[in-house]
């Protein structure tokens, strides 16, 4: 488990739409991961007045144009510590810091066309984007019993790896590893990655897709083979395409161990 160094992954002609911002190679259980929540990670407003206005007129803007958008809370990723042993089993843990944002925030920062001016130099790199939303997305990179892995195509025809709502509430037969956290160059855009060897085959997962309450956020669920999913990756999300680094990076350490 390391903190990637996002300069390092970026410090090439042909730097690729993402940072890892953290990397759990060997995955980590839910009892490896806890999360602190507080308003010390919050979204700090901009300091410029018309900047910071800008988010509401985005927002009204947006509404305007789709009168099915409406606001709800998110978690906003603020940073993570590493705790490597810290307990007598000497398991590696992260612990996440998340505060709170919304939607409505999301859209006027990181979706606004200024977005890279909500973003201030600092080494630090949550520090750089304290004036953003920065909500933290999730993803799965789900394995079924037929060794195929599972993409979702969006309405404007773009591959993500799902979210939650492929498996409504969760599923007994499916057990996800932390296997670490990207984010997207383009409006900053974190995610953290889930690793699920599921034990379902591909058509029985279909079947759970065809029911999901959140379906209407795609058009289609894939089931491909890896050679496959690798030049579908290069047309996903940064954030996504990051998603797909850490996996690979997965699957070269279970080659050997």
């Amino acid at each position: 488990m390391e903190k990637a160094n996002p300069e390092q992954v970026g410090d090439c002609p042909d730097r690729p739409p993402y940072e890892l911002l953290l990397i759990c190679p060997s995955g980590l259980s839910p009892s490896q991961v806890s999360v602190v929540f507080d308003e010390a990670y919050d979204r700090i407003p901009h300091p410029a007045i018309d900047l910071e206005n800008s988010v509401s007129e985005i927002w009204d803007l947006r509404v305007q144009q789709n009168s099915s958008l409406f606001n709800g809370k998110k978690f906003r990723y603020g940073g993570h510590a590493l705790l490597s042993g810290a307990d007598s089993d000497h398991l590696p843990r992260v612990c996440l810091h998340l505060g709170l944002t919304d939607y409505r925030t999301f859209v006027g920062t990181n979706l606004n066309p200024m977005w890279e001016k909500f973003l201030v130099p600092s080494e630090d790199d949550c520090r750089k984007c304290q004036h953003t939303s920065s909500p933290l997305g999730n993803g799965a990179v789900v394995e079924t019993s037929d060794k195929k892995i599972l993409v979702l195509q969006r309405s404007y025809n773009v591959g993500e790896f799902p979210g939650h709502y492929v498996f409504p509430g969760g599923h007994p037969e499916c057990n996800p590893d932390f296997i670490g956290i990207s984010r997207r160059d383009l409006n900053m855009r974190p995610t953290a990655f889930f690793f699920i060897k599921c034990n379902l085959q591909s058509k029985e997962i279909q079947q759970f897709y065809s029911r999901a309450q959140d379906g209407y956020e795609s058009t289609q669920l894939y089931t491909v083979s890896m050679k496959d999913l690798e030049i579908m990756a290069s047309k996903m999300p940064g954030c996504h395409q990051g998603g797909f680094a850490l996996y690979k990076l997965m699957v070269e350490v279970a080659k050997h161990t």
